[in-house]
Order: structure tokens, then sequence, then C-alpha cells
């Protein structure tokens, strides 16, 4: 309990340190008053305006000291109460923006983190397998040419070659029919995102499987004629479990952040394109919960990964 304790800790803290940076951050660019009311706010003489800026002062509470605002937002946010968006056109919730958005960006990290699993892993093992043959450094080589390549050039090249030039995947994302219909469409930005990830997975897995392949234990099970896919598989694989672990949390890390890139290129109306479109407009509100949102996604994916590492192995707990 005192190991699970502790991490709880850390992670409040955490979350504290950034909610507080993020918050005074957003309230060094300027007057909010002018991305609520639009021109209303310059307009200082006409007494109408003024009372409206006034009521707009007390909605926001921007007529308080900024802690007392902090501690108002933190406490509104701990309850699920995000507030309202900043625009002068309509002030609709925060909470419904964010839930409309993000189904569909956890549908392409999902997607991706699969993608990413199933590529990485088989191709990590067999690449090791096969350490110092013609097939592993030309292997070798594709992964670290993919490891190379940031995700957006990435991005544009399958964007263009595999999706605009071939045909062969949807590249845009038809924002008109159900969206159940349209995951097909999520398939090349997915892919987009995991095969950088599978080369690192590849890199780690190499090393380990070369290493692994030359314990005693590997010679006894090859001795007792297990067959290959079971020794490779079963017992070479299991050593490198904690490397799978720990590159299983930054990588999902990684893929989440990346697909906030991967969003804008491909045209999908996910928290990427939301979050863009919400710092280029100084809405504060969503910036906000979407920062908060993603930290508390980084935080819990960490938290996973340590529960996992208790799983794998008690000694961790003590």
């Amino acid at each position: 309990m005192r190991f699970w304790g502790l991490r709880v800790g850390m992670l409040i803290a955490l979350l504290l340190a950034v909610s507080m940076l993020t918050f005074g951050a957003m309230n060094l660019l300027g007057d909010p008053l002018f991305n609520i009311l639009g021109p209303i706010a310059g307009d200082t003489e006409n007494p109408e305006n003024l009372a409206k800026i006034q009521a707009a002062k007390e909605q926001f509470y921007l007529d308080r000291p900024l802690p007392e605002r902090y501690v108002r937002w933190l406490g509104d946010f701990a309850t699920g109460d995000f507030g309202v968006r900043f625009s002068a056109s309509g002030q609709p919730p925060v909470s419904e923006v964010i839930a409309e958005r993000l189904p569909r960006t956890l549908a392409l990290s999902g997607m991706a983190m699969a993608f990413t699993l199933a590529i990485g892993i088989p191709w990590g093992v067999w690449s090791g397998s096969r350490s110092e043959t013609a097939r592993d450094r030309v292997s070798t080589g594709v992964a670290f040419g993919l490891v190379s390549i940031p995700n957006f050039a990435l991005a544009v090249v399958l964007y263009y070659v595999v999706g605009l030039r071939l045909g062969w995947l949807p590249f845009r994302f038809d924002a008109g029919d159900p969206f159940w219909q349209r995951m097909h469409q999520l398939v090349l930005p997915a892919l987009t995102l995991a095969l950088t990830g599978s080369a690192i997975y590849q890199r780690l897995l190499r090393t380990d499987m070369i290493t692994t392949l030359q314990e005693d234990f590997i010679l006894m099970a090859r001795a007792k004629g297990l067959p290959r896919r079971h020794i490779l598989f079963r017992h070479a694989l299991r050593p490198s479990l904690f490397s799978v672990v720990t590159l299983f949390g930054i990588n999902a890390g990684g893929i989440f952040g990346g697909a906030l890139i991967v969003e804008l290129i491909f045209g999908i109306p996910g928290i990427g394109t939301l979050f863009v479109e919400s710092i280029y407009r100084e809405d504060f509100p969503v910036v906000l919960a979407l920062v908060m949102i993603l930290t508390a996604g980084f935080v819990v994916m960490n938290f996973v990964v340590d529960a996992l590492y208790s799983v794998i192995d008690p000694r961790v707990r003590q």
C-alpha cells in the first residue's frame, strides 16, 4: 500500500504543478475579453457594452486576483466543470466540445498502438534470431531509417504516395458519415504513427534477443527439440518483458502526442486540430482542459506501467 500511495501522491503533485504553470502562462497572453465579446470589449464608452463587459468579468472571475481565479478554476475542473469556450459567436461547454472530438483521437491512438505492437514485436524477434545475416542488416537499416524520420515528414510522404498517388488507402477523413463507419479512414494515419514506434521495438528487442538466445536455458530448450517459434516467443521473449513494458509506456505517450500533428495533415477533426485552433484563438478554457487531460493521460499511462512492473516482478514494490 505504501508503494501505491507514494505513486498516487507523486501523480497528484505533477498534475497540480502542470495546472499552475499552464494557468499562469495562459493569463500572461493578454485580456481574454476580446475573445469572449469581440469588438465590444474595446468600446467602453457605450453603457450597454460596459454592462456586458462587467457581466463577462463576473462570469469568468476576471475581476478577481489570479490566485483566487486559479483556485476556483481548479475546483470546477476537479468536479468535471471545464467551463465554456471563449468565443464571441457562442459559448458551448468545453466538455461537450472535447467529448465530440476525443473519440477520434483515442481511436487513432489505439489503432496506432495496436499496429506498433503487432509489427514491432515480431519484427524485433525475427531480426534478433537472424543476427548478422543479410536479412538482418537490411532490416536494421530500415529500422534506423524509420527512427530518423519525424512523424510529420513520414505523414506527408505516406499521404502523397500511398494515399494520393497509389490510392491504396483513404487519405482524408470524411466527417459526414457515422464515426464507426469511418474507422478504415484511420488506417493510414495510424500506420504513420506506428512505423516509427515499431522500428524502436525492433532495435530494442533485437539487442535483447541476441543476448538471450545465447543463454543456457535456450540451449536446453533447443536440446529438448522444442519448436523454434515456441523457443522464441515463449522463452526468449519473456526476459524482455520489462523492456517492452517500459517502451510501451514511452511509446504510448509519443503516439498520443504525434497524433496531434498527424490529425492536422490528414484532416482528422480530433483533439490535435482542436488544440491548435484553441491556441490560435487564445481560447483559454479549452487549452487548459486539453493540457490537463493530456497530462493526466501520460500520468495514468506511467501508473499502468508501474502496475505492470509490480505484476511482472513483485520485488519492484519493495
